[in-house]
Order: structure tokens, then sequence, then C-alpha cells
């Protein structure tokens, strides 16, 4: 390939966004310096599996930080949403919608008819965890006011190429990070403790605690567990790490790759988003002439919990549940 048929089909590629939870105002700028281009924020009342809390009060400051550094500010309103919620529903849309947020994600219809009745608009996100997986449900709620889906994370390479194929709106894919296999709106750890004769004290059974769940079976794989306002959370016992492969995403057209920091560190999350940026960048550069560069996983690799693999999770798997 010519030089000038080089830069033509850089041309027609269209980058795709580099996403990652921010829990706090100094994470949006520590990872827009690391080269995110969106971050997910949310207050723990509406949002589950969040990177950290972020008080409805403070929501208009953080949308703001990630506005100064050029990112998007989507708030994560995905969690299980029971009654006593709802009646602040409406008043939190209208406050991020006037704060200016991107877009809003959700997985509850509740979220669509309180934004509704507080009379605003805002991109929505459709993000159902594992039931998203199909393009016909996608399409429905696209019908419905959804500009993008968020792909289950059990569906495999085949699967995800197929729903690109049939899909026309935004689509989010995971590429990096662990994956939540079990959810519990009980408090289960703190259950646990208290039935031991052990309170917790008021203590948030978090990532502070480095709790894990063994298998008799497989005592040599530990799945993180933890617990916020949303109930208890059992994750993935490797990461997920898409960045050798991640050209076929590229090549295939998808919108938005999402970075998982749930459970790691600052350090951790920066070196993984300038690993991905590095990639993304050198296939927009050239998009025929890419190739992987062993070099960009080093960082990640000499961060990355030893008990802990890089996998490419359902991505290449034949049988997927």
């Amino acid at each position: 390939m010519t030089s000038d048929e080089g830069r033509e089909a850089s041309a027609g590629f269209r980058k795709p966004e580099l996403l990652i939870g921010a829990g706090s105002i100094e994470q949006i700028e520590r990872f827009a310096d690391a080269g995110a281009d969106a971050v997910g924020i949310g207050d723990r009342r509406f949002g589950m599996r969040l990177m950290g809390h972020i008080p409805e009060e403070r929501i208009a400051e953080a949308i703001r930080a990630a506005h100064s550094k050029g990112m998007k500010a989507y708030v994560v309103c995905n969690g299980i949403l029971h009654n006593e919620l709802l009646p602040a529903l409406p008043g939190y849309l209208k406050r991020i919608a006037d704060a200016g947020a991107d877009a809003v994600v959700f997985g509850d219809p509740a979220v669509l008819i309180s934004m509704r009745q507080a009379g605003v608009k805002l991109p929505l996100h459709w993000n159902a965890e594992m039931t998203s997986t199909n393009y016909k449900t996608a399409g429905y709620w696209v019908s419905k006011g959804a500009t993008r889906v968020f792909l289950a994370r059990e569906l495999n390479m085949d699967e995800v190429l197929e729903f690109r194929r049939q899909f026309a709106a935004e689509i989010q894919v995971q590429v990096h990070g662990m994956t939540n296999i079990y959810h519990s709106k009980r408090n289960l750890l703190t259950n646990y403790w208290e039935h031991q004769g052990r309170p917790a004290s008021g203590e948030r059974l978090d990532a502070d605690r480095k709790l894990f769940l063994i298998e008799e079976e497989r005592k040599d794989e530990k799945y993180p567990v933890y617990e916020d306002e949303s109930g208890t959370h059992i994750m993935s016992g490797d990461d997920l790490c898409m960045l050798e492969s991640l050209h076929e995403l590229m090549e295939a057209g998808f919108d938005s790759f999402r970075i998982e920091g749930l459970l790691k560190s600052p350090e951790y999350n920066e070196a993984v988003l300038r690993a991905y940026r590095l990639a993304i960048d050198a296939y927009a550069a050239d998009p025929a002439g890419y190739s992987f560069d062993e070099a960009w996983l080093e960082p990640i690799r000499s961060l990355q919990d030893p008990d802990r693999e890089l996998s490419f999770g359902f991505f290449y798997k034949e049988q997927v549940y």
C-alpha cells in the first residue's frame, strides 16, 4: 500500500472511544491525562459497581472536571431500583441534565419514565448487564430512545461481530478488567460477619477489605467479593485483556471500548489506559499497516496481580453459558 492509500484508509476510520469509570475528581483528571476519552460517574444510590461515590451535590463539579479535560461524562444509573428511590430520581436526572451530562447509562425503564417526568432529554446508553445478548432486544431499546447499547460480557467474538453487522446504533464492549459474575441486593457479607458474631461496625465491606470467594474444588482461583450500597458483588477470577486482539474490534467498527477499573489501583488503570491509547492511535494512523506491539503490554503485566491471569474472557470460547 502506498502512503497516499494509507492516509485514505485512516481518514475513513473513526476512533473508538476509550471509556473508564471514575470515582473522584482526582481520578477524572488522572485518567484524562492517561488517555481516556470518557468517564462513567455516579451517585451510589442509583448506580452500582461504581469506582467511587460522587454524591448528587458534587456531580456537576465532576462533569465540569471531565469537560475541562476534553472528556465526556456519562452518569451511571444502572442500579436495581426500588420504590423508595423513585421519588428522588427525576430531580437527580434534572440536575445532571442541567450540569451538562453527555449521557445516562440505564438498565431499568424507570429511568426513562423519570426523565419524562423531569422534562429532560439526554442521550441514553442501555446497559442491561448479561441480558444484552441480541440485536432485536437492543433495537427495542433504541426505539425507546437509547443511542448506545453495552453488550453482555458473555458473548463470544462471532456473536459480537454479528451484533455489529446487524445493528446500526452505537455499540460499547468491555475490553479490559474483571467482570461481574454474581450480584445480590442483600448484604451477604455483613450478614455473614454478624452471624459469626463479628459485626462490621458500620465499615463497608468493599475493596479495602480484600475479600475473596474460593471454591472447594478450585482452591487456586480467587473470586473478589465486595459489598456496597447496591448489595453484594462477586467478580471474575481473571482479568479480560483484549489489547492483543483489539484490531479485530476496531476493524469491525465498534464505537466504545470500556475499561473496567473496579478494585484496581489508579496506577494500574493508568497503565491500562495508556496501553489501549497507544493501540487505538496506532491503528487509526495506519489501519492497513497496523501490527500489535508486545511492549504495550509490559506496563500492565508489571502491575498485574500475580494471582489473576490476563485472558480473552468469552471472546474466543465456543460454549458461552
